[in-house]
């Protein structure tokens, strides 16, 4: 419908919608875009993104609206691509991971090296993390808005608050020390595998049928807990018709190079004939 459009993300508002609608998708590094004027959720993890047609169009916006854009030449070598194996992964559903597998497959065949990497082997663990900072965050962001016209929010938001509510600042601040702790890990599990990029489904499947629900973002969680940069590119589709996505997340500030690399992954999964070689 357009070239270009802005949205943001706490956990998965870019990148699941994205992929639903055969679009990319890119969430840069948490706070390189500037998040002047967004009406906070989170404000540890609420990040500005885009939508474009393509990775050349997304391109064309981050190096217009992301602080510290780099022009610089693009990374002479092809990326080594992570596979994160572990209950994370598992949340997929059957067609995701089937569709996914095969992608793996395609990529293989173009010449791009990729791992299997045992990680976030505490995933339940990370969820709650999140799940506790997002929720406190929220309730304090909009305690005096709630207050004065908590009649007029969402359902789904007023419980959102609620549960915040609940949460005291001692397990606040676990949770931030823990999540620290985290990025730490998955930083050392990219260095020890000499992983560049981790690959994964965008979604846990297809768009829902219905509109009671947005669907999972659980497929995003952990890079917007980690506030890494996070893309997704159209990678087919779901027996039923509908798109899906491939997720690449790259290490945190890598956005310049994430998404030169998204260019020739984006050509793999529209084509599976591509080399790797030839497109970096």
């Amino acid at each position: 419908m357009v070239p270009l459009a802005v949205g943001t993300q706490t956990v998965g508002s870019v990148i699941r919608p994205a992929a639903y609608c055969g679009v990319a998708g890119f969430k840069p590094t948490f706070g390189r875009i500037p998040v002047d004027g967004v009406i906070a959720n989170a404000p540890s993890f609420d990040t500005v993104g885009v939508f474009a047609p393509d990775v050349a169009g997304v391109e064309r916006a981050a190096a217009v609206l992301c602080d510290g854009w780099q022009d610089g030449p693009p990374p002479a070598r092809v990326p080594v691509l992570g596979i994160p194996r572990g209950p994370y992964l598992e949340r997929a559903d059957a067609d995701a991971l089937a569709a996914f597998g095969q992608h793996v497959q395609r990529l293989r065949e173009s010449g791009y090296v990729v791992l299997d990497v045992p990680v976030m082997a505490d995933f339940e663990r990370v969820v709650a993390q999140l799940f506790t900072m997002n929720r406190y965050e929220v309730a304090r962001t909009h305690a005096e808005w709630y207050a004065r016209y908590g009649r007029l929010y969402r359902p789904e938001t007023a419980k959102a608050i609620e549960e915040g509510r609940a949460v005291t600042r001692d397990a606040y601040e676990r949770a931030r020390g823990e999540r620290a702790e985290f990025r730490a890990r998955l930083a050392l599990a990219m260095d020890a595998a000499g992983v560049d990029v981790w690959i994964a489904p965008s979604a846990t499947g297809p768009a829902p049928r219905s509109l009671a629900t947005t669907g999972s973002s659980v497929m995003c969680l952990p890079w917007s807990h980690a506030g890494l940069p996070s893309l997704t590119v159209p990678a087919g589709a779901a027996p039923c018709g509908l798109p899906l996505g491939l997720q690449c997340v790259a290490r945190q500030g890598a956005d310049e190079q994430l998404l030169h690399w998204a260019g020739a992954l984006a050509t793999v999964s529209a084509t599976g004939a591509t080399g790797a070689q030839a497109r970096s």
